[in-house]
């Protein structure tokens, strides 16, 4: 299997091509869906919010038992998934582009959510918010379904609420922090790097598409992560790396070529520098 043979999805899979957002039931949705049950990619988001379930759901590294327990699954953009739940499952599936979130809201509004990021786990428990969450989310369904006139703009009206609860679930200290200056040119940092680390690893360039000094992006990676420019580049490129290596049958050497690697010893030397193991350990573990 080629990388290039690893499924990639858009919202289209649910039947609304060229549709930005879709909602629908959880019960059937792995037989209606099968595809979706082998390892793939998605090019939006998708917010399980799960009332019932049993089986698991798998984001890139990370296992998600269900054992009937109310849990909140977020799977982003990119991201390896693989979703194998009963066929009696309860709850609601919610999906969007970040296009259609950002056609009222801020550019950069979404940054703001940290179950959103990167790094964040990928679900949330919710065994004390069941009556909350089927009052919100029955209202945004039935918006759904009706098709009323304005129905988009009350649907990320929506989305908007459902997000923000959530992420005050992520933080059960009840507040969120503002981003500041810095955070938002990580947050730039970051997306930059997801477009570019196969062809791009100095930060350098990256620092000159940021009209930043090299020192200086180093300087707030430091303050803002505990960890340097360069670091976080190759931490993106072990996880793709990983994904590869778990994911596909591309050989060792087909994976440094995917990753913009011109010597083999090379990316071996840096993928267990990073990880411990070499790739082919990795991969057999």
């Amino acid at each position: 299997m080629q990388a290039s043979a690893l499924p990639v999805y858009s919202i289209g899979i649910f039947g609304d091509e060229g549709k930005q957002f879709w909602m629908g039931g959880l019960g059937g949705f792995a037989d209606k869906l099968p595809t979706l049950g082998h390892p793939h990619r998605q090019n939006f988001y998708m917010i399980m919010l799960i009332e019932t379930a049993f089986g698991e759901v798998l984001v890139d590294k990370q296992r998600i038992p269900l054992n009937y327990n109310a849990t909140a699954i977020i799977i982003k953009p990119d991201c390896i998934s693989c979703i194998a739940i009963n066929s009696e499952a309860k709850g609601y599936i919610i999906c969007f582009t970040e296009q259609f979130f950002l056609l009222r809201y801020n550019a950069n509004i979404l940054n703001q959510f940290s179950l959103l990021k990167r790094e964040a786990v990928p679900h949330i428990d919710l065994t004390d918010q069941s009556i909350h969450w089927h009052e919100l989310i029955s209202l945004c369904y039935g918006e759904f379904t009706l098709g009323r006139s304005e129905a988009e703009t009350v649907l990320r009206s929506y989305l908007n609420i459902i997000l923000f609860e959530l992420d005050r679930l992520y933080h059960p200290s009840g507040f969120l922090k503002s981003k500041n200056i810095k955070q938002e040119k990580i947050h730039q940092f970051e997306t930059l790097i997801d477009r570019h680390f196969t062809m791009n690893k100095m930060p350098s360039h990256y620092a000159d598409l940021l009209n930043l000094s090299p020192n200086y992006l180093n300087k707030i990676c430091r303050s803002e992560t505990g960890q340097t420019a360069g670091a976080l580049i190759r931490k993106r490129i072990i996880v793709e790396a990983q994904r590869l290596l778990q994911y596909t049958n591309l050989s060792v050497n087909e994976v440094a070529n995917e990753l913009g690697y011109e010597s083999l010893s090379y990316f071996v030397t840096s993928f267990k520098k990073q990880t411990g193991q070499t790739p082919e350990q990795f991969r057999n573990k």
